[in-house]
């Protein structure tokens, strides 16, 4: 007698599970092309750093526009709490392990200044940088006009989870159809991990996607809600959502790996997987740029009743140009990140981002 199933289970895959295939044909590095765009913005790199308070402020920001990449400023955070966000961000750099939670909800708890969310978007595009900046869906429909005025170029509503349909309490929600026609800059929404979310955020006029629910070293979605999907299945399965939707509407949106790299090889593979862009934090976070002094947390460390992340310590590798153009003197693949990328790109045979989406990958042995 056959037991009936409740639940078919599927295997998924993380970015160590799987490997590249090298190429039949392959191509001179120096032959590449890595570009990204997100509407009518161009990056030359397809590195994007994340709206963290550990790694994005205004001068990190514009370093990463002048090296051809893009960082996402976070406007519910530290930059738009407090005139002088540096103090804070040493506080929390300094705090002991036990105290650094509470520490962080308590900075967290002060009000978001509407002024500053102008003066750092001017600040950035004043140094010539690409200003994108990130908000909670709840904040979406009050800061993002206040981001357009000062000049953004992107505007980011992320949370933990998003969807095209929330149910709430609310009157009238974000709407994201309608946030999209009424702003004259891409929005980029996140995060997903399914096939049918993603397809959805895709038909309501977004410019691109982020992928990935709890799989950064800082954030503990995965460990205290339990929800989540491997990197390499949820970048497989919303680039096929993206390839469906290209092939109903003519439009392409790039969809953006978020979370859960440690090296090069990790970046690779999620090109590999589907991939048009990466989205860093842990690594870039050890940059001498970083605002967070070696520090790394999420978004959801500091939530005031269910904390969601930690504080880790990733240390002081080397500069941001370092990490991302080398020269690298080290060999754990945290540095040289563009180098890493086009040399793969070339034992791959792929010209293109879009080439190297066609790789094949492998399940690999466990080592």
């Amino acid at each position: 007698m056959t037991t009936p199933q409740f639940k078919q289970l599927r295997q998924s895959y993380g970015f160590d599970e799987v490997a590249i295939v090298p190429g039949d044909v392959t191509v001179n590095p120096d032959q590449t092309k890595t570009d990204l765009k997100i509407g009518k913005v161009n990056l030359a790199i397809p590195f994007i750093a994340s709206a963290m308070d550990g790694v994005t402020d205004v001068n990190f920001a514009i370093a990463m526009s002048k090296l051809g990449g893009l960082a996402v400023l976070n406007l519910d955070g530290v930059q738009v709490r407090y005139d002088n966000p540096d103090d804070v961000l040493i506080s929390i750099s300094k705090a002991s392990a036990e105290e650094v939670t509470a520490l962080m909800q308590k900075v967290y708890s002060a009000p978001i200044k509407d002024n500053l969310i102008g003066e750092r978007v001017r600040a950035i595009k004043k140094a010539g940088g690409i200003a994108a900046v990130s908000s909670v869906p709840a904040n979406t429909k009050k800061f993002a006009p206040l981001a357009v005025e000062a000049g953004a170029d992107i505007f980011v509503v992320q949370a933990t989870v998003v969807s095209a349909r929330h149910v709430s309490k609310s009157q009238k929600g974000l709407v994201f159809a309608e946030l999209c026609k009424s702003l004259p800059i891409p929005v980029v929404v996140g995060n997903c991990v399914s096939y049918s979310a993603c397809l959805e955020l895709m038909k309501t006029g977004v410019s691109g996607i982020l992928v990935g629910v709890g799989p950064g070293a800082a954030c503990t979605s995965r460990t205290v809600l339990g929800v989540g999907v491997p990197q390499i299945t949820a970048t497989i399965d919303c680039a096929a959502a993206r390839e469906e939707f290209r092939r109903e509407s003519g439009k392409y949106v790039p969809i953006i790996t978020d979370g859960g790299f440690r090296n090069g090889g990790d970046i690779c593979k999620a090109f590999a997987a589907g991939a048009d862009g990466v989205m860093l934090g842990s690594i870039f976070a050890q940059a001498k740029e970083s605002p967070g002094r070696g520090y790394h947390w999420g978004m959801a460390t500091p939530h005031a009743s269910l904390p969601r992340g930690t504080r880790i310590k990733v240390g002081t590798s080397a500069s941001l140009e370092q990490i991302l153009m080398g020269p690298s003197h080290r060999t754990d693949g945290t540095q040289n990140l563009v180098g890493a990328l086009k040399t793969c790109m070339g034992v791959c045979g792929a010209r293109t981002i879009a080439d190297m989406q066609e790789a094949e990958l492998v399940i690999a042995p466990s080592i």
